[in-house]
């Protein structure tokens, strides 16, 4: 498929198993507003995700945990609007989707109706697989979380590198079972995301988890300078858009402060 076919054509749960099964590498990055949203659909991305690290890069929480459903539903909305080729993808947040099962299918629900988003991505693997199960039984279809999970960061003690391979597949293998048309890999070692992918048939996406993946994702105001400071190992800066945004400011103070703007031609008679 060429890029000008991409642009025209919907990204779906069956591309993206496609995609895999050619070897061809997913892309995927963060939205949470239309323009942005809009910006990264015109660039080519496979999938945007709305994910709960809005409460991290946008709304200046130290953990994703205060991001409430209406919040995400807000942002999804958005994005869903802007997206005409890329598949969008929305977070269920804490607790949402670790309430009784009716409780996450109807939050599901609401992100296909609400929203003009695709699906969803549930933190978790194998003590999820009910729940991935009983959401894509209601045609909602799951992107699974597994490895490090950011909802859970107060039972884990903080962000750590996950290295137990054997549970790592265990997870990835219970939520293909389960449905899960996709599986991210968040924070494990190089060695333990190839082992996911060879013992999954669904495509992996990986966020710190080296190249034997079948896609990758990353905070699109990482790859772009847009941070409070700290760059996550596994990260890479693209461009560096918050240093512009500084500089641009900077100069529209000393300019209106200098009485230069706005110029004649910037004013009305």
């Amino acid at each position: 498929m060429t890029e000008s076919e991409k642009r025209k054509s919907r990204i779906t749960t069956r591309t993206l198993q496609r995609m895999r099964d050619r070897g061809e590498r997913i892309t995927m990055l963060t939205a949470y507003d239309f323009p942005t949203a809009k910006i990264l659909d015109e660039a080519g991305v496979d999938v945007l995700l709305v994910g709960d690290t809005v409460g991290m890069v946008v709304q200046g929480h130290s953990t994703t945990l205060p991001v409430t459903m209406d919040q995400m539903i807000y942002h999804a909305e958005m994005v869903g609007r802007a997206a005409e080729h890329a598949m969008v993808v929305v977070d269920l947040p804490f607790p949402d989707g670790q309430l009784d099962l009716l409780h996450s299918v109807r939050c599901g629900a609401r992100v296909l109706k609400e929203t003009q988003c695709h699906a969803v991505k549930l933190e978790g693997g194998a003590e999820q697989a009910e729940r991935i199960e009983a959401m894509v039984g209601a045609g909602i279809p799951v992107m699974a979380h597994i490895g490090l999970r950011p909802q859970n960061i107060h039972v884990e003690g903080g962000y750590r590198l996950q290295r137990d391979i054997e549970r790592l597949v265990a997870d990835a293998k219970a939520a293909e079972a389960a449905g899960a048309f996709t599986v991210l890999i968040e924070c494990v070692p190089s060695e333990a995301a190839a082992a996911i992918t060879d013992a999954v048939k669904v495509p992996t996406i990986g966020i710190g988890a080296g190249r034997d993946v079948s896609g990758q994702v990353l905070v699109t105001h990482d790859i772009l300078g847009l941070t409070s400071g700290y760059t996550p190992k596994f990260t890479r800066l693209f461009a560096d858009v918050g240093n512009t945004i500084r500089e641009a400011a900077k100069s529209y103070c000393d300019e209106v402060k200098a009485a230069s703007f706005p110029s004649d031609a910037e004013s009305f008679e």
